[in-house]
């Protein structure tokens, strides 16, 4: 997957959120990665150029050429601020980054995201990576209200996927 972005041309662009912490979690609290248990591929890049939803499809698209047999989910950090407030009930000022985007995700284990440059894995954290590799789920208050946080949680049941995994409210 890290190849395939890379190769994308889709500017600035990471992989990101869940599927990093279900590789780690996967493998240190749970019975080991599985791929058929990844629902999609967050990837996140930076346009400030275009800040349409066809932007995003667009880099969907462009990815699925290179690996159709991913569910992608493209999201053009640059563009959150224009969509934000429909989905979640709060207007958001505009990001700077995809640094900056990453360190506003609902969860802080899952504010991380990697790609591949030449043979190198770079890798962006704003929020740190101990709750990741201990196995923390924690609200990121930065945008995240604590009621959506709690649906989160109730959604995706942490605990029982990853009994290791401690739930700290929020």
């Amino acid at each position: 997957m890290l190849d395939a972005v890379a190769a994308s041309g889709v500017p600035d662009a990471w992989v990101g959120a869940g599927v990093i912490r279900d590789v780690v979690w996967d493998t240190r609290f749970g019975a080991g990665f599985d791929p058929a248990l990844v629902k999609d591929v967050d990837v996140v890049f930076f346009d400030a150029d275009d800040l349409s939803r066809e932007r995003d499809a667009a880099a969907e698209e462009r990815l699925r050429t290179l690996r159709p047999d991913v569910e992608w989910d493209g999201k053009n950090q640059a563009a959150v601020h224009t969509w934000f407030a429909a989905r979640f009930g709060t207007e958001v000022e505009p990001l700077m980054s995809v640094a900056d985007g990453v360190g506003t995700w609902p969860d802080t284990a899952t504010a991380v995201a990697v790609r591949k440059v030449g043979e190198a894995i770079e890798l962006i954290a704003p929020l740190g990576l101990d709750d990741l590799l201990e196995g923390v789920w924690r609200r990121n208050p930065a945008r995240v209200t604590l009621e959506e946080w709690e649906r989160r949680v109730s959604r995706k049941e942490p605990a029982k996927r990853w009994p290791g995994v401690r739930v700290i409210g929020g």
